[in-house]
């Protein structure tokens, strides 16, 4: 019977972190960026190590490829990056599909920067953007000073206000227009 109680329990505990993101992680801004690594969709390896002190990163997480609020949503980055010009920003897209959906999902709408393959969910842990299904990231948006630190967190379902409030934070960021 105690073997029982722990064991349940125990699944309790596991189904709760699932929830709530790793052991209910919430980042804020100005912590340190947790320096996360993962194969692309050309199976390349990504660091975040790599970029910081050299670019901007925006590092967002999305439910699903090629569904309606995430094109939207990474439509709207490509098309960002190419309004910033020179700006020295990299954009990442995170999302728990294969490589094969983020090599259809980038061809079909040209996109311009990176997705990262986190099947199993290891990358939103460790940023706490797991959805409380536990199979897929949340739609949230990190935007990660040249320092490492985080600079502005947008938490919201809506594609239209992280398009927006990701746009007004990179020209606080970068001094520039946010046109």
């Amino acid at each position: 019977m105690a073997i029982l109680i722990v064991s349940v329990v125990s699944t309790i505990i596991c189904v709760l972190n699932v929830i709530a993101g790793e052991g209910g992680r919430k980042l804020a801004v100005g912590d340190p960026a947790p320096p996360v690594e993962g194969k692309d969709q050309d199976d390349k390896t990504w660091k975040l190590s790599q970029l910081v002190g050299k670019k901007i990163v925006l590092l967002y997480f999305y439910p699903k490829d090629d569904t309606s609020g995430c094109t939207k949503q990474a439509c709207g980055y490509r098309d960002l990056l190419s309004e910033l010009g020179d700006a020295d920003i990299e954009v990442v897209g995170i999302s728990f599909d294969t490589a094969e959906s983020h090599r259809q999902f980038r061809s079909k709408y040209n996109l311009n920067f990176r997705l990262i393959v986190d099947t199993e969910g290891k990358i939103a842990d460790a940023y706490g953007a797991r959805a409380t299904s536990g199979t897929m990231a949340r739609r949230v948006s990190f935007l990660i000073g040249l320092d490492g630190k985080i600079a502005h967190i947008t938490d919201n379902p809506n594609a239209d206000v992280h398009l927006k409030e990701v746009k007004e934070a990179i020209a606080k960021l970068t001094n520039k227009p946010k046109g």
